[in-house]
Parts: C-alpha cells; structure tokens; sequence
C-alpha cells in the first residue's frame, strides 16, 4: 500500500461505492474501517437465534437497486453474489380499529382499497398514478442531480423547459410542502393521510416539516410501480459483493482499524494515520465517509473557521431503537392474514399522533406512543429464517439519543443501558395491540439502542439513521453546508462522502458514487 491513489475512511456503502468506482478507472484504493466488519448500517448477522439472519439497520434496498452506480456494476456485482429479492408488497398501516391500508405492485387492488375508504381519493389517486411518469422525470433529475449552481441552474433550465412557468412553480411548491399540507389538501380519508405520511418519519419530515411532502408521494407512487427490493439473505449481500469487486480488481479494505487523524500541511491533505501507528499516504485523494462533527476532530480543523463551524453545529435527526425478533411464526394481525403479506407494516395510526411523537423525541422525551416500522422480510425471503420461522424487524421511531425524560411518566432512568428494556416492552405493547399474542411468538430478541447503534458506528450520532436532519435549512445544496453538496472541503483533496452529503440518506449509494465521477 505504498503507492495509493486514495485513502478512504469507512466501509459504508458509499465510500464502497466510491471505491469500486475509482479502482474501475485504475486508481490505487484503500478502505479503513474501524468496527469488525464492512457496511456501517447495512449489515446482518445472527443477532437473537442461530439460523436467524436480521439486518442490522438498512433493510430496503431499493434505492440501491435503481440506482445509476448498481446500473453501471450490475453484472459485476452479480458475479460476486449480490441478488435482489422482489417485494411487491411494499408496505401497508395498521389502524386500532382492526383495518389496513397497503400499497402494492396491483393499481387496480390499491384503487380498491383507497376507493372503500373515499371514492374522491380513489380518483385523486388515478390521477396522480397517471401523471407519475412524468413528474417522476422531474423529481428523479432533480435527486439524480449534482448540487452546485451550475447543475442546478441547468435542472431548472430543463424543468422551465419541459413544464412552464406554471409547471415549475407548482413543482417549488410542492417541494417545499410539509407532509400534512400536501397529504391534507390532496386527500380525504384520515387512513390514506396516515399510511403515506409514516414515510416521512424514516427521514426525520414529521408531518409539518417543510420539504417533506415529496417522501410520502414517491414511496407510494414508487412502491406501487416497482414495489421494493430486498438483498437475497440479508442486507449486506450489498455490502459483502462490493468488497468482493474491489479486491478482485486489486483494492483493499481492511476492517478492525481506526483511524486517528488526517494529516494536511499547506491546505493539501497528506495522509491518514491510524491507531495501530501506521501513516498511509495518498496522492490524489483522502475521502472520509463520517459524520461531519468527526470530520473536524480527525483533521484538527480545516483552516476555515466558517466551515468548520457549520461542521460543528451539523444538526442530527432524534435516534431510533431497533428490536431484532426471532419468530416461531408471523404476527397474527387484527387486521387480517393480508396483512402477513407486506414487507413494512406501519403502526402509526395518525399524522397527530407522528407529530407528537417527534416533538416529544426532539424534546429528549422518551415518546409514549412511539412510530413502530416492523419489518416482515421472511415473507419474501424465507432463507433469513429456519424452515416455517421468520424475523421481525422493528424499528422504534423516533426515541432521543440522550434522554430527558419519558412522556408517559414511567421510566425514571436517563441512563438507556436501564431504560432498554421497559422502552422494549412499550413498544411490544403497542405491537401487541396490533396483533394480539406476537409476544408468545417470541423465540429470541436483540434490542439495539441508539448508544449502541452510535457505539457501533459513530455517523449514527445519538442513534441518527440518515446522518443528519434532512429539513430544507441541511438539504439540497446545503448539505452539508453551502458550497460542499459535493463533498469537497477547505483542505485540497479532502472530500466527504455517506448520508451527511447530498443527495443525503438512503442506500443509493449517490454521494460516493457522484464523488467518484468528479474525481475521474
């Protein structure tokens, strides 16, 4: 490793993505990673049962399945292992009075659905299943886009273009919406509202957090068109594939090393050192795939006071906790067998109830009614589970990483290592609620709290999935600060990549990839 072209820090997905990127056009690479194992949030392993495979965090692949990088190493990737396994049930809610609201890959079965529910919103949504295509071209070349002004000023060339005065503001608007004023004004029904907005809490947009309209739409016009994908035996058959390609063509990633600083002298980066007292030199790039508040620490300070104060000052979505659960069987819902059909079932009965669980998480209180995403992925992929058992995985959001206090009043500790558990137990409970006897199922369970999550990698500060608040003020050319949506910093050939750069979270693998492009 004397001779590298670059240095990269982190194996998540997009500085893997970056690398296979770079090492493709003949660049000399190198990946550290501090913790056991490659892949950050997109992981699994045997977390509860022997025989039981759970993803760690990620487990919707979709965006990596669609994406241009995946587009351009298909085949290669292929060859060492990744397969993707089709969901066409993407998702569904479940409400207290024992119904359901699902979207699936059958328009005719989802304008059923919607239609019992209010016939106005089953032509609302023929209406916007209709016009997708094409505002999918404008919502997709807008997220496909590199965030600096130039770029930007050509996107919305092309949108004046393509859609009018008219059409482009309709289009600002609408990306600037929060998600109960474009789901309130569109829809009728209280269910549809609530089904589609759920999905803005996977990216910290609760209800009346501007800029988050345009999650609830994609999911549900994108999960109705080509449903989800799944990574055939876990998540990180993504992860494991991509370190096979780097290493077939000569790249390395070396896990179980951390590294302790970024060497620069005369604003040029030199070097990375790690704590095992290595230097590892690099010509052409250091690229540090980490939270930026980390970025500063391992540098020192970039020389750029500005900067480095927006660094600093980065603002972090509240934590999630993750409950693994071995099955004997699927949960027995209220709503019905159908319901054991969807990969993601959201218990997260009402755009009110959303709201008060994130102002409640943000305020450092431990919700008392939190979000429940519970994940079914043995559904479409039985060799995560021994034959006839299955996995749940459960996500808890939103909980804050340090906490303050608990909104029901009943957990007294602040100390999450004491408050795991009964945390634990408030969310069986609403599951429960939900399908009555999921506790008896039980045959293993792994909580995993957002200390842990932070412990285990540290660009989940507090528990944060997507690294960072996506709100407008950190999003669009000001992730992660203005001038930087393309992860380049003060210091010359120091680049940032992962969630923290735009095109934000996700596993899209966008901001490596984008990364890659420039620097090649």
């Amino acid at each position: 490793m004397d001779d590298l072209d670059a240095v990269l820090i982190g194996a998540g997905h997009n500085s893997l993505a970056c690398a296979l990127t770079l090492v493709s056009k003949g660049w000399r690479v190198a990946v550290f990673e501090r913790a056991s194992v490659p892949g950050g949030a997109v992981k699994s392993g045997a977390y509860t049962e022997p025989g039981f495979r759970h993803d760690w965090a990620a487990m919707n692949l979709s965006l990596f399945a669609g994406s241009q990088f995946h587009k351009d190493f298909a085949a290669e990737l292929a060859g060492h292992g990744l397969s993707f396994v089709p969901v066409s049930r993407p998702f569904a809610s479940a409400f207290p009075d024992g119904s359901f609201l699902g979207i699936e890959m059958d328009a005719a079965t989802n304008r059923a659905r919607i239609a019992a529910l209010s016939e106005a919103d089953a032509q609302t949504w023929d209406r916007l299943s209709a016009s997708f295509p094409e505002r999918a071209e404008d919502v997709f070349a807008l997220l496909g886009a590199r965030m600096k002004m130039y770029a930007l000023a050509s996107f919305l060339w092309g949108l004046w273009r393509r859609r009018g005065i008219a059409g482009a503001l309709e289009l600002a608007r609408f990306l600037l919406s929060t998600p109960r004023a474009w789901l309130t004004e569109t829809f009728v029904s209280e269910k549809l509202q609530a089904m589609l907005g759920a999905w803005g809490m996977h990216l910290d947009y609760a209800p009346d957090s501007a800029g988050g309209a345009l999650f609830p739409y994609l999911e549900g016009m994108a999960g109705q068109s080509f449903g989800m994908a799944l990574g055939q035996g876990g998540a990180d058959s993504v992860t494991k594939a991509l370190v096979k390609a780097i290493e077939a063509r000569g790249g390395r990633v070396e896990c179980g090393v951390e590294v302790t600083g970024i060497e620069h002298q005369g604003n040029v980066v030199r070097a990375i050192t790690l704590a095992d007292g290595r230097r590892i030199a690099a010509k052409k790039a250091v690229i540090a795939n980490l939270a930026p508040k980390a970025l500063v620490r391992l540098t020192g300070g970039t020389g750029n006071a500005g900067f480095d104060a927006r660094m600093t000052g980065y603002d972090h979505a509240p934590g999630t906790m993750m409950i693994h659960l071995a099955m004997d069987s699927l949960p027995d819902w209220a709503a019905g067998e159908a319901l054991k059909g969807f990969a993601y079932v959201h218990l997260a009965p009402s755009l009110d109830q959303m709201a008060r669980t994130y102002q409640q998480a943000k305020a450092g209180l431990l919700p008392d009614e939190p979000v429940i995403v519970v994940g079914q992925p043995t559904v479409f992929d039985p060799s995560r589970a021994p034959e006839g058992k299955h996995v749940l995985w459960m996500q808890v959001r939103m909980v804050p990483g340090i906490i303050q206090g608990d909104a029901a009043g009943r957990i007294v500790t602040r100390d999450w290592a004491e408050a795991a558990a009964p945390m634990a137990e408030r969310a069986l409970d609403i599951l429960e609620r939900y399908a009555p006897g999921a506790r008896g199922k039980i045959l293993g369970q792994r909580i995993v709290t957002p200390v842990e999550l932070e412990a285990d990698n540290p660009n989940l500060v507090g528990g944060d999935q997507v690294c960072g608040s996506h709100h407008l003020a950190q999003h669009f050319l000001f992730r992660p600060a203005p001038g930087h949506a393309d992860g380049s910093t003060p210091i010359r050939n120091l680049h940032l990549t992962g969630a923290a750069v735009w095109p934000g979270a996700g596993t899209g693998a966008g901001s490596g990839y984008h990364l890659a492009k420039r620097l090649t």
